[in-house]
């Protein structure tokens, strides 16, 4: 009793010292080891006690091999040697510290803590790495916080070991078994009394290989060794040997168990008594025997172990030793062979072989042999515990037998039990392959055929769907859900450990088979090739059950969005909860499975969706995958760098990919940016199972693309012995990291080159990193060609690498040959070292970057998934994260430029109106180079400050900014394109201004002279009148001025303005600009009628337009598609043309020459473009389109032109003024406040018209900015938020006519649309009345200023005309103060005038008078470039003007472009995004008529980029309006209705609006 309270005592004081008795009831978790911590970012050396169970803890996990030195960290050597030899030396004494004696724990002291303060799942992880360290397990635990002592068992079970017998050595065969499993002798070794020398370390010598020494038990003279044992007395140890089928160096043929027993034999009486009854022999290591001695032995008759005496002669009674052994001998029936007593005359080596030949001698004479599993009921027997007989442990057991008992093939198992993951899902992956492939297309037509393989895809999930839960599956369900977590872990446990030997057992038998029959001459290759598939498919783990659950819940879910089932009948909605519980609890997720090569999307989603949510939406992670070729110690990386439990053993190679997710602590958090680390662990490239298939290079291309596509960080493994095999890798690698810098994403790439041990192998290896660059680059930039990039780049242009940093050297994972070899602490250490730099790699990454979130990974899963299954490896695929990133960069785009837009828009209104303003002279001199100068200065600035905002902006905290990068120059050179359109517009207005005011002045000089003698004339009236005696009254001096006025126009000779023959003109233009076209042009030129005689209405698309000089068979296909191209080509032009004309007819000004130069210029430069040459149009479509704009030009500048000389005429023009005139004189006659009537006047005449028209210049700009900042404003965000929501509108409406002119004519319907939301929003007039107080306040304020400075303010914004200061300036005399006060009285009553005069009007009609129509802004806003998809006709949503690249979120079916079947006449229903993957081919203008494939289309149309379509349902928007209109879109385009597919007709308008919201990346 004594002894046990001494014992619990110490037990409390070492949980005290190491700080681990908290964790005595609260055990430590694996988890708790696993996750990221500060001490897992940087290797500490433990400075406290407290410190030595996490040191051990992380060093063991790192498979470090010294993991059990407990020496605490020192001060600096220096410091330390200091403080020693003051110690040392006092008072000129000497003295010893025992200091460090006391100072640290016996490492088996740890040991037994940690485990004990562990749950059984840690217990079970330190042990299968303290195995694969070669170091001794502890057997049985000593009495410490239990009555009785332990057998560990449970904690073994997870250990599986490689040997080969003597037996198998000819054969070169193996086995492979669970160890707790395996029967073996088993040789214990004890100690009775006090001994001089180790008996450890006689162990360790005696089961060292030659030339190897291994320390597998602790013993005095290793570092901390020398620590006396606190608690670790009574602890059982066990170590074994395993031959390696090597006669001459194996110590033996067969395996054996060792197992030490710590302290005295007398003392631990229990575990004594259990070694002798499960070993075969027991060494009985001892220097002395006396009377107690011999009573304890001699108790020991009956034991059918052998008994061995190791005798160590220092004793002082020699001879009562050996008569006790005599004694001894007689009741244990000895013999010689059984003492083997080790004196001076012996050395060491010669000792140990002299046990080495004792235990041979014990092996070859077939003792009795003991699994662990067997000890674990002599243990019971004899009231020992065992660790595995827990409850929770033995339920789960109970339960996994009910379900492994009825496997005993695990293929036959999967074919038969989970058949869901067998053929149906294998076809299930093949139908969704050609789904985006469609390589077995045919002559199908392609929506056809996507039809076709739809219903065979819902036909498998139907099967799969009709298929129920087994016996085994529906347990394993409700082990999984319904047991507490605790069983639930043990439950996953033992069917993985059960399972693992069903399979192994299996393997084992089928591998002999296959062998037997390889060495049979004449044997049937087919039998071996299905000998071969059973030895693949014998697998058999839980990931299986796991896949076979993802199955039915995807066969579920189609069901159901099929409307094949009722959401209230799903069975399966939780099972996503329960697999996501599994990944937060450490568990591997199968993320690709690689028996199907397939990914069961929605089940992988719906797991990490849930996951999402049960972490809280706190998900940033970090992602981290390992490639490289098959069995090169990817998964042991792993599992070394992070303590993970990916699978290694035969038979287990990873297939697919695995991920597992690591919590980072709260510590940590912030320094790394990221909640998590999700490791993805893949499949070996180049496997031999797949190297026989065709496609294995496609499948390792696929797998390499999407996990180093979800990658932040990708390890290369490089095994040395691999070099030919990591070439392919090498190029799949770089494909794979090409692919995903086009997206924006630069991960990091280590390179790790296993199996290389020398010291200097860095500095050694720099030409052969060099050599590995030069080759990357190579690749690369072969890669690149084949990808199609035209841009050179070399392998640091795709990712960050940098060759000194990125590679990593290190050695074999075994120190020495296996089985016996311990994990090479090199291995350990290098792979820490590139542990830690990943982490600060990862630091210092998270200050540029944001991390990825759950959200982000499954966007990105989607995108790559879809691309790989497509062989889209071009990715220029935009998925939500992109497509959001993207639209965000447009919106701030859109907002940049309109900004731009505005600021040159006002400063050309301020500079037409200086203009305006300006004398004769002054537009005589260089104004227009100044004002030109003045706007490339300002556009200068303007593009500056575009640029500085587009640099911000990708400088600051945006997300995903990484993924939009290559967009970048699109952007800059769509700035540069919109200064150089402004450049024009402000040039092209002022020069047009300057030529105005130069005929306004002609006009107004010689107007000058006629008001002169008028207004002499007036004034005598005047002078007259006032000298009559008689009162005038109103009518009398009506009728004086009357006669004054007649007389004094019949006196003045009036000069009328020349009229001129616009229309000869004109011609005269034309015929100049076809006199170089040649005779045919001419001839056309001498039959044509005046232009008078041609409108633009009246022209129509005749054959002789097209010069189709090909075979018939191509003129019959193709001039149909010409004809209507050409067509639309002419309607386009003459839009374009008739917008210029009503423009300058708008301006009211004297038509010019230049105005029919401008048109001929933009008929000429359309005509010059590309895709125009082209269509091969005759010479004569061209004259006749000339003449048919010209003719509607020159009618329209003939009237413009007569108008102008009405409007200016001399007579004309002073009638005007008449009303002045006589306003003024009968004011002076009545001598009426002349102060009031000019103020009158100059409000009336000079400032209400300024105003109107200044209102109209203003009012365009203020309705765009108050529009684009509206509620309404999202919609006009980017063109693709736009696009969103004019076809979701389109769809509400179902408006057949609407959709015709959506297509047809996209530009005017868009414009049409953009003035309805105008007039819709404005509608109201109150919002608009604003705006209009707004522009003329601004004005009023203005005027204001005019009191002081009158022309020098009001000039800069007011266009104010000589004539309408008639009122003021004649004979007025009133003071400057009295006038500016009436001007101010008046004005509030003149703002009045106007905005009542502004509320008469229609809001249309005012659009109409707008110098800046919004709508067309809002147009260009939303427009971009104005391209339109070749084939189908779908506007371009690519942010800017001035893009590489065009796209569309959504295409639509051909019909739409006009394509129709050539032979039956029937609609074209195929849509572009489904034929870019096909094998079909198209022939257009561009191509010449001949025949090219879909997927070459950019060999075309270079700028275009056509996304596939990722699903069967993305483009169900167009489908559903194509079956709704299908009768009316053929009488539409004159051709028979298209016979669409039956699933077609299914589709809803609810489906429609779906699919239009994924398209979009709307929520």
């Amino acid at each position: 009793m004594f002894i046990v309270e001494e014992g619990s005592k110490a037990f409390q004081d070492v949980l005290f010292r190491l700080n681990l008795e908290k964790h005595r009831s609260i055990k430590i978790r694996l988890r708790d080891v696993l996750e990221i911590c500060p001490e897992s970012i940087k290797n500490r050396i433990p400075e406290a006690l407290g410190d030595l169970p996490w040191h051990f803890l992380r060093k063991v996990m790192a498979l470090n091999g010294t993991a059990r030195n407990t020496s605490i960290g020192h001060k600096d050597p220096a410091e330390e040697m200091g403080d020693y030899e003051e110690k040392l030396h006092i008072d000129g004494t000497f003295c010893f510290s025992d200091t460090e004696m006391k100072a640290s724990l016996q490492p088996l002291d740890v040991l037994c803590a940690v485990l004990l303060c562990s749950d059984s799942f840690l217990q079970q992880e330190i042990l299968s790495k303290m195995s694969m360290c070669q170091f001794a397990l502890p057997l049985m635990q000593p009495t410490l916080d239990t009555p009785k002592c332990t057998l560990i068992l449970w904690a073994m079970r997870d250990i599986v070991r490689k040997w080969r017998p003597h037996s198998l050595a000819e054969s070169r065969g193996f086995r492979e078994e669970s160890l707790v499993l395996t029967a073996m002798p088993t040789i214990s070794f004890v100690r009775m009394g006090s001994c001089s020398f180790s008996k450890s370390q006689l162990l360790n010598e005696v089961l060292s290989p030659y030339q190897q020494h291994h320390n597998f038990f602790i013993h005095r003279d290793m570092e901390s060794g020398n620590f006396l044992r606190k608690i670790a007395d009574g602890l059982v140890e066990i170590s074994w040997y395993f031959p390696g089928g090597m006669e001459n160096s194996d110590l033996f043929p067969e395996p054996i168990a060792v197992t030490n027993l710590r302290g005295d034999l007398e003392s631990h009486w229990l575990q004594f008594s259990f070694l002798t009854e499960v070993s075969s022999a027991v060494f009985i290591v001892t220097e002395s025997i006396g009377e107690r001695e011999y009573a304890l032995i001699s108790s020991l008759k009956e034991s059918s172990s052998k008994y061995y005496f190791i005798l160590n002669c220092k004793n002082k009674k020699p001879k009562e030793t050996l008569g006790f052994l005599n004694k001894l001998a007689s009741v244990l029936k000895l013999s010689k062979s059984q003492l083997l007593v080790k004196d001076s005359t012996m050395n060491n080596a010669g000792f140990v072989k002299k046990v080495q030949s004792t235990i041979g001698t014990i092996v070859n004479s077939s003792p009795k042999t003991v699994s662990l599993e067997a000890m674990a009921v002599t243990a019971r027997d004899l009231g020992i515990q065992v660790d595995e007989d827990c409850q929770a442990c033995q339920c789960a057991r109970k339960y996994t037998e009910e379900i492994t008992a009825e496997i005993r093939d695990g293929a036959k198992y999967k074919s038969e039990m989970l058949s869901l993951q067998g053929d149906l899902w294998k076809n299930l992956a093949k139908v969704e392959k050609d789904l985006c492939r469609m390589k077995r297309q045919g002559d199908k037509a392609t929506e056809d055929y996507k039809s076709e393989l739809n219903q065979k895809w819902l036909e498998i999930r139907r099967q799969q769907n009709q298929c129920d839960l087994t016996n085994g599956l529906t347990k394993f369900i409700k082990g999984i859900e319904h047991l507490p977590t605790v069983e639930k872990h043990y439950f996953l446990k033992w069917m993985k450990f059960s399972l693992d030997n069903i399979a192994r057992g299996n393997l084992s038998k089928m591998r002999a088979e296959y062998k037997e029959k390889c060495e049979t001459p004449g044997v049937d290759q087919k039998q071996l090739e299905e000998l071969d598939k059973l030895i693949s498919d014998s697998s058999l783990g839980v990931e299986h059950f796991m896949r076979e659950l993802g199955q039915f819940y995807e066969a579920e879910c189609s069901m159901v969005k099929e409307g094949k089932m009722e959401k209230s009948q799903r069975q399966f909605t939780h099972l996503p909860g329960i697999a996501a519980d599994l990944m937060l609890e450490g568990f591997p997720m199968e993320l690709i499975d690689g028996d199907a090569s397939n990914i069961p999307l929605q089940w992988v989603t719906d797991v990490l969706n849930e996951l999402h949510a049960k972490l809280g939406e706190k998900s940033r992670m970090v992602v981290l995958t390992v490639l490289g070729v098959q069995s090169t110690g990817k998964s042991t990386l792993l599992n070394t760098m992070f303590g993970l439990q990916f699978a290694v053993s035969s038979g287990r190679c990873t297939r697919g990919a695995f991920m597992t997710l690591i919590k980072v602590t709260e510590a940590v958090q912030e320094l790394l940016g990221c909640d998590f680390i999700l490791v993805i662990d893949t499949e070996g490239l180049k496997a031999p199972e797949l190297t026989a298939l065709g496609d294995s290079y496609q499948h390792d291309n696929e797998l390499a693309t999407l996990v180093i596509g979800l990658s932040d960080i990708t390890i290369i493994n490089m095994a040395m012995e691999n070099a030919t095999e990591m070439k392919d890798v090498l190029q799949i690698v770089v494909h794979a990291f090409l692919r995903k810098e086009e997206i924006g994403q630069h991960p990091n790439c280590q390179f790790v080159h296993q199996n290389v041990s020398d010291v200097s192998a860095h500095d050694q290896n720099m030409r052969d990193r060099k050599h590995l660059l030069e080759q990357l680059n190579e690749m690369t930039k072969a890669a690149a060609r084949m990808e199609k990039q035209s841009r050179e780049m070399a392998f640091s242009d795709i990712m960050e690498y940098d060759p000194a940093k990125h590679n990593w050297y290190v050695p074999g994972l075994w120190h020495g040959v296996p089985p016996m070899a311990p994990v090479n602490i090199g291995y350990s250490e290098s792979v820490c070292e590139l542990k830690k730099y990943l982490f600060e790699f990862i630091e210092n990454h998270s200050r540029k970057r944001a991390g990825k979130n759950i959200p982000d990974f499954i966007e990105w899963l989607k995108s790559l998934w879809n691309s790989v299954k497509q062989e889209n490896f071009i990715f220029s695929f935009r998925n939500s994260l992109v497509a959001e990133a993207y639209n965000l960069l447009s919106m701030k785009y859109s907002e940049w430029e309109w900004g731009f837009r505005k600021e040159m828009y006002l400063w050309v209104s301020e500079k037409e109106t200086f203009i305006q303003n300006q004398l004769p002279e002054t537009l005589e001199g260089d104004l227009f180079h100044s004002l030109k100068m003045e706007a490339q200065g300002k556009l200068q600035q303007g593009e500056e400050k575009l640029l500085n905002n587009l640099e911000q902006y990708f400088k600051g905290e945006s997300l995903n900014l990484n993924l939009i990068e290559k967009y970048r120059e699109d952007f800059k050179r769509s700035s540069n394109s919109l200064k150089r359109e402004l450049e024009n517009y402000a040039t092209s207005n002022c020069e047009e201004a300057i030529r105005i005011r130069r005929g306004q002045h002609k006009i107004d000089n010689i107007q000058s002279g006629y008001k002169q003698k008028i207004e002499g004339k007036v004034d005598r009236l005047l002078a007259e009148c006032r000298n009559r005696e008689d009162k005038l009254d109103h009518e009398k001096l009506k009728k004086e001025f009357e006669t004054m006025w007649r007389e004094t126009l019949s006196e003045l000779t009036l000069c009328t303005l020349h009229k001129r023959q616009v229309v000869q003109d004109m011609d005269l233009q034309l015929r100049r600009d076809l006199k170089h076209r040649g005779g045919a042009v001419r001839q056309i030129l001498q039959h044509a009628r005046s232009l008078l005689d041609y409108r633009m209405k009246s022209f129509t698309m005749k054959k002789e337009y097209l010069n189709l000089k090909w075979a018939r068979a191509v003129v019959e296909y193709f001039s149909q598609e010409c004809y209507c191209k050409t067509e639309e080509l002419a309607l386009s032009l003459m839009n374009e043309c008739k917008k210029y004309i009503e423009e300058e007819v708008k301006s009211k000004t004297d038509y010019d020459e230049t105005y029919c130069g401008e048109l001929l210029h933009m008929v000429n430069e359309r005509l010059k473009e590309e895709d125009i040459e082209k269509l091969h149009t005759s010479p004569l479509f061209e004259v006749d389109l000339k003449l048919h704009v010209l003719g509607e030009a020159a009618c329209a500048f003939q009237k413009m032109h007569e108008d102008f000389i009405k409007e200016n005429d001399p007579q004309q023009r002073l009638e005007k003024l008449k009303p002045h005139y006589f306003s003024i004189f009968t004011d002076l006659y009545l001598e009426k406040n002349e102060s009031q009537t000019g103020a009158r006047n100059f409000c009336d005449q000079c400032l209400k018209p300024a105003l109107v028209g200044y209102v109209n210049k203003r009012l365009g700009l203020e309705i765009v900015d108050n529009f684009l900042s509206s509620e309404q404003a999202l919609e006009y965000a980017s063109r693709s938020f736009f696009q969103f929501f004019l076809l979701k509108k389109l769809l509400e409406e179902m408006n057949f006519d609407n959709y015709v002119k959506y297509i047809s004519n996209y530009e005017e319907f868009v414009k049409s649309w953009i003035q309805r939301c105008l007039i819709d929003h404005y509608g109201g007039k109150a919002s608009l009345r604003d705006l209009e107080e707004r522009s003329i306040n601004k004005n009023n304020n203005t005027v204001s200023a005019f009191l002081d400075s009158f022309c020098k303010e009001l000039q800069q914004d007011l266009v104010i005309s000589s004539n309408s200061l008639v009122g003021v300036q004649f004979k007025n005399t009133a003071k400057i103060e009295q006038l500016s006060g009436n001007i101010e009285i008046f004005l509030l009553e003149l703002e009045q005038q106007i905005l009542t005069q502004f509320n008469h009007f229609e809001f249309e009609t005012k659009l109409s008078s707008l110098l800046v129509k919004p709508q067309d802004e809002i147009f260009k806003h939303v427009c971009g470039c104005g391209k339109q998809c070749p084939f189908c006709k779908a506007p371009c949503e690519a942010g800017g003007t001035d893009h590489k690249e065009h796209f569309v979120s959504l295409h639509r079916p051909k019909v739409l472009g006009n394509f129709r079947d050539c032979d039956s006449q029937k609609l074209e229903h195929s849509i572009c995004s489904s034929d870019v993957v096909s094998n079909r081919e198209f022939r257009t203008a561009a191509t010449d008529g001949k025949f090219h494939p879909y997927k070459d289309y950019r060999h075309y149309y270079p700028d275009w980029h056509i996304q596939p379509d990722p699903s069967i349902d993305a483009s169900d928007y167009w489908k559903f309006v194509f079956k709704s209109f299908n009768d009316q879109l053929a009488r539409t385009y004159g051709a028979k209705a298209a016979d669409l597919p039956g699933d077609w007709k299914n589709i809803t308008k609810e489906q429609a609006l779906k699919n239009l919201k994924e398209v979009f990346c709307m929520k």
